[in-house]
């Protein structure tokens, strides 16, 4: 269920996307923590999953959810879009529409499908071509988990969509590059290759956040992004992701996680 690997993302992901401490143990730190809290980026998710559950309307879903929700982090041009009256899209290419994506590439079984979906998700305010991209490419990747393609496919569709003569950071540059190099930004363009390195270079979801935490990061959407195809590529957690979701979510929004 990708949408869980996202949402715990975003939960693991949050202790540390403002204020990491210098000299993380990021091998043995605790994976959720007193400093964890789900963020914009479940609130988000789920109204994704609420829209193509109910009606397909990702504006009214969105608005409806994020205001229920207020002060879940939103950034500036995302929270006038909330309060608008007749919201329109702002031209972003900010990551927000690959954090919110996951459920597109768990629901549909069509490849096609997967692409349209994800483009309808985010065109509705990240409807600048990396913003569109961002979200499809996030999708794509976890339809691929999904239908059982390797690591290597995956690697190879990010590259060919994030080449390295057209973007500075790509999923070819290894975690321990990226801690020297890359610092923290919210682009989808650095944002989608980046956390599929990450989760490239994993081999559970654990090792998969935890080479996040290595990272000077915006965390829990990296975590948003790509942990839907870590959990779907490696089928599930390696713990009991449950008690976890309840000890974060509200009721409400754990509602909305389980139904099926």
């Amino acid at each position: 269920m990708a949408v869980k690997g996202a949402v715990l993302g975003d939960i693991a992901g949050s202790q540390f996307e403002f204020d990491k401490p210098a000299h993380l143990d990021w091998k043995h730190c605790d994976l959720f923590s007193l400093r964890c809290s789900y963020t914009d980026d479940t609130v988000m998710t789920l109204a994704v999953k609420k829209a193509l559950k109910g009606d397909g309307d990702f504006t009214a879903a969105m608005q409806k959810l994020g205001r229920r929700y207020p002060d879940a982090g939103y950034g500036g041009s995302f929270r006038r879009w909330l309060r608008s009256h007749n919201p329109q899209p702002y031209g972003s290419w900010g990551n927000g529409s690959a954090m919110r994506v996951s459920y597109v590439g768990e629901h549909f079984d069509d490849f096609s499908e997967v692409v349209r979906q994800a483009e309808a998700s985010a065109a509705v305010t990240h409807n600048h071509p990396e913003g569109i991209k961002g979200a499809v490419v996030t999708a794509v990747c976890i339809w691929m988990a999904r239908m059982g393609k390797s690591k290597q496919e995956i690697y190879d569709y990010v590259l060919q969509e994030y080449p390295p003569d057209k973007y500075r950071f790509t999923i070819e540059q290894d975690i321990a590059y990226l801690e020297k190099h890359y610092s923290w930004d919210v682009s989808c363009m650095t944002s989608v290759p980046l956390a599929m390195r990450c989760f490239y270079e994993s081999d559970s979801f654990e090792t998969f956040m935890r080479n996040i935490f290595r990272l000077n990061c915006d965390s829990d959407t990296f975590g948003a992004i790509a942990g839907g195809v870590a959990e779907e590529f490696y089928h599930g957690f390696g713990f009991d992701p449950d008690p976890v979701l309840r000890r974060y979510l509200s009721n409400y929004l754990y509602a909305i996680l389980m139904d099926e």
